[in-house]
């Protein structure tokens, strides 16, 4: 009697459940297109968590009265916090590239100790931009061009997000600990963890429920708050008693200057890498508001949060690539690290094709649900449809940045976002948009980011092909 076999859908079910499990694996030998898939199922899925932090404050807070001020006190209190993800992602990247190569030369116990100095650094880091954040919360929303209405209502929210920027950075980082170890179900479960709070908290702290009346905007910022903190609670319970592939323990907390030396060099390049793409962004925000006022400005920054859902997961598939770059290369297989790149590059572009295609189609829909202002909906949809249509090479663009990162060549990227960014994205931006230039307004400033990032892309990938990265030391 023969034995049934199974269905393309059970082994599509069965592998999609490993993924989600986190089945541990040596991703240095095997099939490239397993490795790079199990590891990016979970990264995609911790990506699109993250994004979720921001769409649903939108929701709740776009729904709120005079939502074109609540709408943008978060837009550009999220601008502002990308600095904090500038220098989370940027530590991040160096614990991954640290512990990736040091499992890769199947050294745990160095893992481990690498993790522990991230951690330690990341919490000198953040205890000095909480303070600052905290104390001139009104003068930052100010500074990135809030009329007066919009900074009184929205100061305490940012206060509160700016304030808490240490569980900000350990979410990134410990994230980042656990894709170096190829535990990337870890990193999925943690976010999972976090947004579920958040979600449950979010309606209830803005809106209330029975006698209680909410906190309005405020509640937004206290529900985000509480949801990552719990959220790195679990992360360090795994760290510390978990049975993944790293694991701390009392021997691993202490300083150890010369690891603290190694994260430092990889990272201080990676955090400017990221520094200088947010400080880019915080300008267009800035030329935005000021060209269009708070109307544009509150459609701009829910076309980006929109867009930030679907580049976050593409950001996952990436860190895929990172993970197997820097096992590879810590196994001393280069060319299975290339391989795997190259491989990631060509999945990320299917996906961000087919979300250029929805985006490009109904915009409209998609829109709506983050927002009941006709007004902010029309510069929403323009947005959204302009922005999009360098989807593909944003896709591939991380993958090669993930890829350089991954392989602790912190310096080629960083280059390569100042020259894409400031020489190139901020001049066009400013000469479509201002009254200097083409006066276009907030068009010109929508036209200049596919434009650039198609640049940079195109930049990355020759640099990539040349492969000095190949060569870095860790």
């Amino acid at each position: 009697m023969k034995t049934a076999q199974p269905t393309s859908l059970m082994r599509i079910y069965s592998f999609i459940k490993r993924a989600l499990k986190g089945e541990h694996m040596d991703y240095t030998q095997g099939s490239i297109r397993t490795a790079v898939l199990l590891l990016a199922i979970p990264m995609i899925l911790e990506m699109c968590m993250e994004s979720v932090f921001a769409l649903v404050d939108l929701f709740f807070v776009g729904h709120l009265e005079n939502s074109e001020h609540t709408v943008q006190t978060v837009g550009l209190t999220e601008s502002v916090l990308t600095i904090i993800y500038s220098l989370a992602i940027g530590m991040s990247m160096a614990a991954t590239a640290v512990v990736a190569r040091r499992i890769g030369e199947k050294n745990k116990e160095a893992a481990a100790t690498a993790g522990m100095q991230a951690i330690f650094i990341s919490l000198a880091l953040t205890a000095l931009i909480s303070f600052v954040g905290f104390v001139y919360a009104a003068d930052i929303l100010r500074i990135m061009g809030a009329d007066e209405a919009t900074v009184a209502m929205g100061t305490t929210y940012t206060r509160i997000m700016m304030g808490g920027s240490a569980v900000i950075m350990l979410l990134f980082l410990i994230n980042g600990i656990f894709r170096g170890a190829g535990d990337a179900s870890m990193a999925m479960k943690s976010l999972w963890l976090a947004n579920f709070c958040n979600i449950i908290l979010c309606p209830v702290l803005i809106n209330g429920i029975g006698s209680f009346e909410g906190f309005g905007l405020t509640g937004a910022a206290i529900a985000t708050t509480i949801g990552r903190g719990i959220g790195v609670c679990y992360q360090l319970y795994h760290l510390f008693k978990g049975d993944g592939n790293i694991r701390l323990g009392r021997k691993n907390i202490r300083l150890d200057w010369p690891v603290v030396k190694t994260v430092v060099t990889i990272a201080s390049p990676g955090t400017l890498q990221f520094i200088i793409g947010s400080c880019s962004w915080i300008l267009l925000a800035r030329l935005v508001a000021e060209t269009g006022h708070s109307t544009a400005s509150a459609g701009y920054q829910t076309a980006l949060r929109v867009v930030m859902f679907f580049l976050l997961p593409a950001w996952g598939m990436s860190n895929a690539g990172a993970t197997l770059v820097g096992q590879n290369l810590g196994a001393g297989h280069p060319q299975r690290a290339y391989d795997s790149v190259m491989k990631t590059a060509k999945y990320n572009a299917i996906f961000m094709g087919v979300v250029s295609l929805i985006f490009l189609l109904m915009p409209g829909p998609i829109i709506s649900i983050f927002s009941n202002d006709a007004a902010v909906q029309q510069i929403a949809v323009q947005a959204l449809r302009i922005i999009t249509t360098g989807y593909i090479f944003y896709g591939i663009g991380m993958v090669m940045t993930s890829a350089f990162n991954g392989a602790g060549d912190t310096w080629t990227p960083t280059w390569i976002n100042l020259l894409g960014f400031w020489a190139f994205q901020v001049p066009l931006a400013y000469f479509l948009a201002s009254d200097m230039g083409l006066h276009m307004g907030p068009t010109g400033v929508f036209i200049a980011i596919p434009v650039s990032e198609t640049a940079i892309t195109i930049m990355a990938f020759i640099l990539f092909r040349k492969g000095k990265w190949r060569t870095v030391k860790v």
